[in-house]
């Protein structure tokens, strides 16, 4: 499992990507360190035309149920292979 030093490092890492990402893997890494850093998401879901909010929910919204310790590991994981 990673450790909690090692998920702020990643996610400082995370900044450092020599090519902006692709929306898909921004909303990957976002739902990622939300679940590791918050756990599951909790309040409605956004309505209207905020089609931003509404994909970071969505994203998150899909790692419910995901351990905190996975969800970090996964990210260290992910991050490292950005690279």
């Amino acid at each position: 499992m990673a450790t909690p030093e090692e998920f702020e490092a990643a996610a400082a890492r995370s900044k450092e990507l020599p090519a902006k990402p692709d929306n898909m893997t921004l909303l990957k890494l976002y739902a990622l360190y939300k679940q590791g850093s918050e756990g599951d998401i909790s309040g409605d879901r956004p309505g209207g035309f905020d089609f931003k909010a509404i994909a970071k929910y969505d994203a998150w919204a899909g790692l419910r149920g995901k351990s905190q310790d996975d969800a970090r590991q996964e990210y260290v994981d992910f991050v490292n292979s950005l690279f």
